[in-house]
């Protein structure tokens, strides 16, 4: 294979090309190698590689065996494990458990390249090849894995993946400065099996082991630290839950205690989580020359099909306070924010804009919550996130700074770069957010510059109590939102769309929240080309009602529907529009008590006999030219929410009307 230039080591020969026999570690990872700061892989490779080690990369070897592993030999200072950006079984199957065919983080996107349960597997194999070489795993499917999990694949809680995994440390988190810490004391001679006091990572010792921090549970009178057992977490599902609710608590930098689980002789340790990375840091780290591409070997494939989503996006911040259940961005980034300097961000627009396959626009500055610049407020930069506490949902804290005026500024001085035409906001927006701030200039600037014909959000449910279960606001909060962008595109004379995200069968919504959500949308006239069922992930708070149908912060009991039929059901009552949905509309409504929603009328759902209710497929009646352009522009915009507005102003910006798909 030809050298790559500028690219990490992926065979030996660039690695003898650097001077060195071999690497100081070897990253293996379940993707392909995207060499762009969207990319865990590419993160913490080049952030050791800009401290001076050497790392190769092997991504997604051959699994089969354990000479897969030995491409590089065996490591100066250990190997690095990841599953890649998502968790593998995530990768793998579909909320149904059914296999999926694409892998948009492989060569032309084609399944296969990776085994289910990557970590454990590819970890495996290198004890194989090396016996006791260091292993460290990280990455998102070994941080959410952590500790024992409900495990939605094989329906039972599995162990932690480092003890399945058999590696030495485990680096949960964003892990560029835990990292650092551990190559330096591996650097410096130090065993693996001594690096016990490092934040931001799990390790397991024998049972009776002292521990380096205070444990969040407290001591036995014996001195032993508290903590759950295994063999109990897999049988009870109360303990469970309330193991969860001390992990949560303790996932903070500022007040998080060490936390233990028990397996046998042998004790997990959780150290604290580590600080965020400030400003400065962030900045350090995002001014590394990455070649922000697919490695070229994967051309002869059709490249990578995940690089397309972020190659001319930037992201300007980490950490959520959102909140939400269903999202493990609090246990993995945490839910104190930080962001990049205006500046920082700003040289990054100016290298996107000189790339030669650059047309002019940027698809998005954001990050997991696109409109969080900062801390919720003052308060959790001295003493951390409350623990009991969250800062939007049910009502925004009366400590809540809600202020856009700095991304303002930021999306102001992209805007100003020679070469870029126009700059969209494409990541998840909190609108609840938007409308605690008391000045809209950020809402107006959203709707007038930066929507590309479509905007994303997430209402999720209308149900209030289906929302408390999933830690989002009441739909009044959403119908604000909503009225105020419809009238601000009416006064900036645009004819913009909204695209809200729906789900069913999350925790909490019976058959009858989900006849709530379908006549909702009705109200509001909403089609919903896509609908997200609920699917039960490693780490969140949402998956722990699934399995033990208790909410782990309040104790309550909390209906979780499990069963295959009515999920159907439920998703079939959000598209009751689908004629293949009918049958399972009707079946829906009669189960759930409302048969006057079948019939003939405006306020009814769906028709007893199988036909269209507002009349036959084909009325006879000749569609007209706009009637035709109409059904046209309506399959185009999937999943909209529209509102009768002013005919677009013929003043529209260039590029006004660029639009681009992208998933959520």
């Amino acid at each position: 294979m030809e050298i790559a230039k500028n690219f990490l080591p992926v065979t030996p020969e660039e690695v003898h090309a650097l001077g060195r026999d071999v690497p100081d570690f070897v990253y293996v990872s379940g993707d392909a190698y995207v060499d762009h700061p969207s990319f865990g892989a590419a993160l913490i490779c080049r952030t050791l590689e800009d401290a001076g080690y050497v790392v190769a990369m092997l991504p997604q070897p051959d699994y089969k065996s354990c000479e897969g592993m030995k491409r590089f030999g065996r490591p100066r200072l250990g190997f690095l494990v990841s599953a890649g950006n998502i968790d593998s079984m995530v990768c793998h199957y579909t909320a149904a458990k059914k296999k999926r065919t694409n892998d948009y983080y492989s060569p032309g996107g084609k399944a296969g390249y990776r085994p289910d349960r990557a970590v454990i597997v590819y970890c495996n194999r290198i004890r194989e090849a090396y016996g006791d070489v260091p292993i460290v795993i990280g990455g998102i499917e070994a941080s959410l894995r952590r500790f024992a999990h409900y495990d939605y694949w094989s329906d039972k809680v599995r162990r932690s993946v480092l003890v399945d995994s058999r590696a030495d440390i485990l680096s949960y988190g964003m892990g560029e400065r835990s990292i650092l810490r551990i190559a330096e004391l591996l650097d410096k001679g130090v065993p693996v099996k001594k690096i016990r006091d490092v934040r931001g990572t799990a390790y397991l010792c024998k049972t009776g082991e002292k521990i380096n921090f205070e444990c969040a549970q407290g001591t036995t009178e014996s001195g032993e630290p508290r903590g759950y057992d295994y063999d109990d977490l897999k049988t009870d599902k109360k303990k469970y839950a309330a193991a969860f609710a001390v992990q949560y608590k303790n996932n903070d930098a500022k007040n998080g205690k060490a936390i233990v689980e028990y397996y046998g002789d042998r004790m997990l340790v959780q150290n604290p989580p580590q600080p965020p990375l400030e400003r400065e840091e962030l900045d350090r780290i995002y001014n590394i020359p990455f070649k922000r591409t697919y490695h070229p070997m994967y051309e002869k494939d059709g490249g990578i099909p995940a690089i397309t989503e972020v190659k001319f996006s930037i992201t300007h911040n980490r950490g959520c306070f959102g909140g939400c259940n269903f999202c493990a961005l609090a246990f993995h980034q945490g839910r104190s924010v930080r962001s990049r300097s205006i500046e920082s961000v700003v040289e990054e627009a100016k290298l996107i804009a000189t790339l030669p396959d650059f047309k002019g626009y940027i698809h998005d500055i954001g990050g997991p919550t696109a409109n969080f610049r900062a801390p919720a407020c003052k308060k959790q930069i001295e003493s951390g996130v409350c623990q009991n506490k969250r800062c939007l949902v049910p009502t925004p804290c009366k400590n809540l700074e809600a202020d856009h005026s700095e991304y303002i500024q930021l999306l102001k001085e992209v805007e100003k770069i020679p070469g870029i035409k126009k700059v969209f906001i494409r990541s998840g927006i909190r609108f609840d957010y938007m409308l605690a701030d008391h000045d809209d200039s950020f809402f107006r600037k959203l709707v007038r510059d930066h929507v590309s014909g479509q905007l994303k959000v997430a209402p999720e449910h209308c149900s209030s109590h289906v929302l408390s279960c999933m830690g989002k606001p009441d739909i009044a909060v959403y119908d604000k939102f909503r009225e105020k962008f419809f009238r601000l595109c009416d006064e900036e004379g645009l004819e913009q769309y909204l695209v809200p995200y729906l789900m069913s069968s999350h925790p909490g919504s019976r058959l009858c929240d989900a006849v709530d959500l379908a006549l909702y949308t009705k109200k509001i006239g909403l089609n919903p080309e896509q609908v997200q069922d609920y699917y039960p992930t490693p780490g969140t708070a949402s998956t722990v009602m699934f399995y033990t149908g208790i909410d782990p912060f309040s104790g309550n009991d909390v209906y979780c529907p499990t069963d295959y039929r009515e999920k159907q059901l439920q998703r079939a009552l959000l598209q009751y529009r689908r004629p293949e949905n009918r049958s399972l509309v009707r079946e829906a409504l009669k189960v759930a008590g409302r048969e006057d929603l079948i019939g003939y009328s405006k306020d009814c759902l769906v028709t007893p006999n199988g036909r269209q209710q507002h009349g036959p497929k084909n009325s006879g009646q000749k569609k007209s030219a706009f009637d035709k352009k109409k059904d046209q522009k309506s399959r185009a915009n999937k999943t909209i929410d529209r509102k009768s507005s002013k005919k677009p102003s013929s003043s529209l910006k260039k590029g006004q009307n660029y639009k681009k798909n992208s998933h959520r």
